[in-house]
C-alpha cells in the first residue's frame, strides 16, 4: 500500500488502470494505454496492476470490474470509470485535470 500510495503522488497527475491478463477488454486497451503513456511522457505517470496479483488493493480502490481506469490529481482520485473506451476519450479526460 505504501508503494501504491508513492506511485499515485509520483506527478501531480497519475493514470492507473487495474486490469487483468485474461481480460479481453484490458488486452484491447494494452494499445491504447502503451500510446497514451508515450503521448503524455514525463508529464502523467501511468501504472498497469494486475488485479490477480493485488486483489486486496483492487478491492480497497473499489473496483469492480476490468480494466478500471482512476485518474489521481495531487495523490486524490478525481475520476473513475469501468470498460472498454476511445482512447481519444481517455487522452482528453486525462488531460482535463493537467
Amino acid at each position: 500500500m505504501k508503494e501504491y500510495t508513492q506511485a499515485i503522488n509520483s506527478t501531480p497527475v497519475v493514470l492507473v488502470e487495474f486490469f487483468a491478463t485474461w481480460c479481453g477488454h484490458c488486452q484491447r486497451m494494452e494499445p491504447v494505454v502503451q500510446q497514451i503513456s508515450e503521448l503524455l511522457d514525463g508529464t502523467v505517470n501511468i501504472y498497469q496492476i494486475d488485479i490477480d496479483k493485488n486483489d486486496e488493493l483492487a478491492a480497497d480502490e473499489g473496483v469492480t470490474g476490468t480494466p478500471t481506469f482512476i485518474i489521481y490529481k495531487n495523490g486524490k482520485p478525481v475520476w473513475k470509470e469501468s470498460g472498454e473506451m476511445e482512447g481519444q476519450y481517455l487522452l482528453d479526460k486525462i488531460q482535463s485535470f493537467l
